[in-house]
């Protein structure tokens, strides 16, 4: 059998690239060792969000990407992703002023364009009282503005279902063995249970995730890969429920930035950043994390805290993929990074990293590097249009 591409990965970035293919009219497999979602992309912070703290690091790039596909997103997938107020409290000991945080949230609400969920302000005292139960002791002010929240397991599997009812075809469990990259295209082995299967490509996408360097080093001739580091980030999940929204707070210890968010009638907490180096398919939440993330919700959270607080129901950890740097990755790059064997015609692309909120706009880059690869063919549909249905 022969394909346009061949995507290595069922993560919302091998979806969206499979949906991005298919809509542009090229045949797509797509090959998934576990199963959808298996790895970070049903391990994330579920936000649709264009990333407020990365104006820190100056990525206003990534920024006005990240606000521009969230308001596609609440447009294409009103079911899957729906706008939420997030908290901003100020204490004493908080590292970021209010000037700063007024001058963020301003530059936030300019790169989103001002539209009508790029509102932000300060929570009136007399409301206080009603945030969930939030420490009010030194509280200076609140600040409020809108980002989004998603299920991403649920989002995957609907950006996948889209790419499916558009032709392309997905095998799961499926292991990929080896790409043997020539010049008039890619001949590629797998595994389905026991049984050996090969199949001809144009392109072979790498879109694994944490499992893309491995994936990568399983090609020939030999793929470079870039300089890379793993770092693991661990939500925890605690009885009790959020109402009023999305809180986000600043580790006391460290003061990084911390969510506080509803999610399934619970609590969720997160995330750290630990650097990882073992294999993938071993990460585990540390124990050192669970208690910096308990430290985090009880320092604002008083009912949190204490004897009787509310033991941990569950925990996760999934991993990010970021250039190798010094200093601690919260200050990194969030940028994807997309690797091809050849500057023209390439016939095998990798992607590393990349954020849950950018996945249309990487899989409509990744097709642009590989339009002197791929031929032409009739579009089925335009993905800036494509509704995206719950599954």
């Amino acid at each position: 059998m022969r394909y346009d591409l061949v995507v290595v990965g069922g993560g919302i970035h091998g979806a969206g690239v499979a949906q991005a293919a298919a809509a542009a009219g090229h045949s797509v497999l797509v090959l998934e060792r576990r199963r959808l979602a298996h790895g970070t992309s049903s391990r994330s912070s579920k936000l649709i969000h264009g990333g407020l703290r990365y104006l820190e690091s100056g990525q206003l790039r990534l920024v006005r990407e990240s606000l521009e596909e969230r308001s596609l997103m609440l447009r294409l997938a009103p079911e899957l992703v729906r706008i939420r107020p997030f908290f901003i409290p100020v204490y004493p000991s908080t590292r970021r002023r209010p000037w700063q945080l007024t001058v963020g949230l301003s530059a936030y609400a300019a790169l989103a364009g001002f539209g009508r969920t790029t509102r932000f302000g300060r929570l009136p005292r007399r409301q206080w009282d009603h945030l969930d139960g939030l420490d009010t002791k030194g509280l200076q002010c609140v600040f409020r503005y809108f980002d989004a929240q998603t299920d991403d397991e649920r989002l995957t599997r609907a950006v996948m279902n889209s790419a499916l009812g558009l032709g392309a075809e997905l095998v799961v469990p499926a292991e990929f063995l080896h790409a043997d990259v020539r010049a008039d295209g890619v001949q590629v082995r797998y595994l389905v249970g026991a049984e050996a299967r090969e199949c001809s490509a144009r392109v072979v996408v790498n879109a694994a995730g944490p499992w893309a360097p491995f994936v990568s080093e399983r090609v020939s001739p030999p793929q470079r890969v870039p300089a890379l580091d793993l770092v693991q980030g661990t939500h925890i999940v605690l009885p009790g429920q959020i109402q009023r929204g999305v809180y986000y707070v600043e580790s006391p210890t460290d003061g990084r930035a911390v969510f506080v968010i509803p999610w399934r009638d619970a609590v969720m907490v997160g995330t750290t950043e630990t650097l990882y180096r073992g294999d993938p398919d071993a990460v585990r939440p540390l124990p050192q994390e669970l208690e910096y993330l308990r430290g985090v919700i009880a320092h604002y959270f008083p009912a949190y805290g204490g004897p009787g607080a509310p033991e941990v129901a569950s925990a996760f950890a999934g991993l990010r993929v970021l250039p190798s740097a010094q200093g601690t990755a919260f200050h990194r790059t969030r940028e994807t990074l997309l690797e091809t064997d050849a500057a023209r015609s390439p016939r095998f692309l990798a992607i590393y990293g990349g954020k849950l909120t950018g996945w249309r706009a990487t899989a409509e880059r990744v097709l642009h590097r590989l339009e002197g690869t791929l031929p032409a063919r009739v579009p089925r549909a335009d993905t800036r249009e494509l509704r995206i249905e719950p599954p």
